[in-house]
């Protein structure tokens, strides 16, 4: 018997294996193919879904209300939405917060980013965990008619993220200047006045709280396109290089970033600090090698130990590939591994003052656990111009 229309799905989900998900469709309309994640974390969706890191993947949110406190220009982590499309459990619910100048439904259109609801997303989670990230296609219609066939194709086809430079898609097209700092009541975002140092940022996809939480330790940045070359970062004449997070494979992406670094470490006794992509092409440009995980880690609540001085930071962490430890050569050391699976998760040279960490030190899930990683940055600028 024919469904009616008002019970009629208007979304459905295909993975490559010809499973399909069917549910309510909202935001934009249309199709779309990505590798399939999962987030854990309970806050942060527009976060999450303007996060660079998330080109060529659909996000399935975990936590059940989404929507509940809109949306609004300040939380945006870039320009536009860069995840592909979003699966969530319940349909969005209307927002309830005072900062909430847009329905997530409405932003989503408007960003023409596909969302599909009712599904159910433990079921779907447990898939990805034990099956490993599935090529997926989502698809949005509101009259309920799919192609499932095709959709299924269109997942299988979907190249996948191994080896696929992702970082030239998102990063900028030119350079520019960063002084906003963070958020904090009341006055909001406030400018640094009186700089201390003079960073160059190289932007593989960098996030915007990432680029205030430097300019709140005093740091002028200047922001790069990821293709940036050694000599145009020490045209500069920075007192300290920052390499930021991103999508894709990380060996891909070293193909012109592995030589900017090791350019920069050869001609320079700079600091550097990197974040995610950042630390695995800091990691591949000393010599290490990056792995493909399972189903990677994606949330905000990752512990993580440092092995230094044996805490335990709760960290956000957004990435689906991780450097391999058993290959960090002489003179490079590990500093931090999770301990959900034992990946590492930070490194640093022994000699010089240049580190990366895999995690995200700048959203603050802790709250305030990692934010020393940007002072260590800053204390060896500081150390290195009075020297």
């Amino acid at each position: 018997m024919a469904q009616s229309d008002r019970t009629r799905p208007t979304a459905c989900l295909a993975l490559a294996d010809g499973t399909v998900f069917y549910g309510k469709g909202f935001g934009a309309t249309g199709e779309a193919q990505a590798e399939l994640c999962f987030n854990t974390a309970m806050t942060g969706y527009q976060e999450i879904m303007t996060d660079p890191s998330y080109a060529g993947q659909i996000v399935t949110f975990t936590f059940p209300h989404v929507g509940n406190v809109g949306v609004n220009e300040d939380d945006d982590e870039t320009g536009d939405p860069v995840a592909s499309g979003m699966v969530v459990k319940w349909d969005p619910t209307e927002p309830s917060n005072w900062r909430a100048a847009e329905r997530l439904t409405d932003w989503l259109t408007r960003r023409g980013r596909i969302a599909i609801g009712g599904i159910d997303t433990r079921r779907l989670t447990r898939a990805i965990r034990q099956q490993g990230a599935p090529h997926v296609a989502i698809s949005h219609d509101p009259e309920g008619n799919f192609d499932l066939e095709a959709l299924v194709a269109k997942a299988r086809n979907f190249p996948g993220l191994v080896g696929l430079d992702l970082a030239k898609d998102v990063t900028c097209a030119q350079s520019y200047r960063w002084d906003e700092m963070r958020w904090a009541w009341p006055e909001g975002h406030k400018r640094l006045e009186n700089p201390k140092f003079k960073v160059v940022a190289i932007d593989y996809g960098a996030k915007r709280n990432i680029l205030r939480c430097l300019a709140s330790v005093g740091c002028d940045v200047t922001v790069l396109p990821a293709t940036a070359t050694a000599d145009e970062v020490l045209a500069h004449n920075p007192d300290g290089v920052f390499l930021s997070n991103g999508p894709g494979d990380p060996a891909a992406t070293g193909t012109y970033a592995v030589p900017m670094i090791k350019g920069v470490l050869d001609k320079s006794d700079l600091p550097v600090f990197g974040i995610c992509l950042g630390h695995q092409m800091l990691a591949l440009a000393l010599g290490a090698k990056t792995i493909k995980m399972n189903h990677g880690h994606h949330g905000a609540n990752h512990p993580v130990k440092d092995i230094e001085t044996g805490k335990v930071e709760i960290t956000s962490m957004n990435h689906g590939f991780a450097v391999d430890s058993q290959t960090l050569p002489a003179g490079v050391k590990e500093t931090h591994v999770s301990l959900f699976d034992g990946s590492n998760c930070g490194i640093r040279m022994e000699t010089r003052p240049v580190f990366s960490v895999q995690y995200h030190p700048e959203a603050s899930p802790g709250p305030q656990d990692s934010f020393y990683l940007f002072e260590r940055f800053a204390t060896s600028m500081a150390a290195r111009k009075s020297a």
